[in-house]
């Protein structure tokens, strides 16, 4: 079983904190998604793994029309060997979801969404220099539930000048709806951004990271008294409605990347595509190398296990790693992670370490501890 991830390249503004690629140009539009039907045509070329998700990311892919998303996917259809109920995933901007691209959208193959709320405050959604309001994000929720089923909604937390009021407030609009997905990211600040200028010149002061450790404990006790499971360390999700996608990522399953500045993972190397929409288009059509490949090894192989098991509700498998890595590495974990143990940021369960309540929000740094050097 593997994935599929389109990178759809365009947004209508530029958000304060995201360093992905994207253009807020969309004169080559039509050349970009010709080159990716045409990435998709070669990628599949014996390809054999069954494609069980399509994830269409960004950027903003709602910003296509319905007519530029079906061709994708028929594309992806036609090409690749794909299962018999796949996850399709749009990712999505409140202010695009108008009842006619929702109507659109669910005679489509897509039947999953993920929106883009952030904040139901406005002030948040000035300072992210987002495209929509909160009567948008509202409104838009409203709607869409009348056409899918399974929604999920990204929020961030540990926003500037927020706290415990503010950010419950937010929580509990989300949960007015009863999702069955809610994604929540701690805000980040990401090289050469606006935000990372903002801060630099003291314009804005980020939060404390206390406070928004304290701002996760909210929220996970909140959406755990709900019945929500936190599968992965930012994923909450009633039983049924885990992300195939975001659960495939971190359990280490192979995907295909389609689109400029796209990754891929084979189980054994890394390719990521050219982060340039015009090179993209050029390399493609004119059939040049538009991607650069990274053989991952044995070490690279166990640090990404970790850092990625770690963030789940699956944790470590002792006997896996062993099977995988050999003694020697698993006695090497098992040693570094004592100090974790009896910190009570990581628990054993039989065959698993797993992070504690106490260790989730530490999990990166955690798992950066029980790395192995390449030497």
């Amino acid at each position: 079983m593997a994935g599929l991830y389109i990178h759809i390249p365009f947004c209508k503004k530029a958000c304060h904190y995201c360093n992905f690629h994207f253009s807020t140009s969309l004169k080559n539009r039509k050349k970009i998604i010709s080159s990716m039907i045409k990435e998709i045509e070669i990628k599949s070329i014996g390809y054999e793994d069954l494609i069980e998700t399509i994830y269409f990311g960004g950027g903003t892919p709602s910003l296509l029309s319905i007519i530029e998303i079906d061709s994708l996917i028929k594309a992806v259809i036609d090409n690749f060997k794909i299962s018999k109920k796949p996850e399709i995933t749009l990712e999505a901007n409140p202010d695009d979801l108008n009842v006619s691209k929702l109507k659109e959208l669910s005679n489509s193959l897509i039947n999953r969404l993920s929106i883009g709320i952030q904040s139901f405050n406005d002030q948040d959604l000035k300072l992210m220099n987002r495209s929509h309001n909160s009567f948008d994000s509202i409104n838009c929720i409203d709607n869409s539930l009348k056409y899918f089923d399974n929604i999920s909604i990204d929020l961030i937390y540990g926003m500037p000048n927020s706290n415990l009021i503010s950010w419950e407030k937010n929580l509990n609009l989300a949960l007015n709806w009863d999702l069955n997905h809610i994604s929540a990211y701690a805000l980040t600040v990401e090289p050469k951004t606006a935000l990372e200028k903002y801060i630099q010149k003291e314009i804005i002061l980020p939060l404390d990271e206390e406070f928004v450790y304290d701002q996760f404990n909210l929220m996970y006790d909140k959406l755990l008294d709900l019945n929500y499971i936190n599968y992965e360390l930012s994923s909450f999700a009633k039983k049924g409605y885990f992300s195939k996608n975001n659960s495939g990522y971190w359990l280490g399953k192979k995907y295909v990347g389609i689109g400029p500045s796209s990754h891929s993972f084979d189980g054994f190397s890394r390719s990521w595509n050219v982060s340039n929409n015009k090179l993209y288009v050029s390399d493609i059509q004119n059939n040049k190398m538009y991607h650069q490949k990274e053989k991952l090894t044995h070490v690279d192989q166990y640090n990404e296990y970790i850092m990625t098991g770690l963030r789940t509700m699956w944790g470590i498998s002792l006997s896996n790693l062993q099977e995988k890595f050999g003694k020697k590495i698993e006695n090497h974990f098992v040693k570094k992670s004592k100090k974790f143990i009896e910190s009570k940021l990581l628990i054993i369960e039989n065959d698993l370490i797993k992070t504690s309540k106490k260790g989730k929000f530490l999990s990166d740094g955690i798992a950066s501890e029980l790395f192995l050097i390449n030497r």
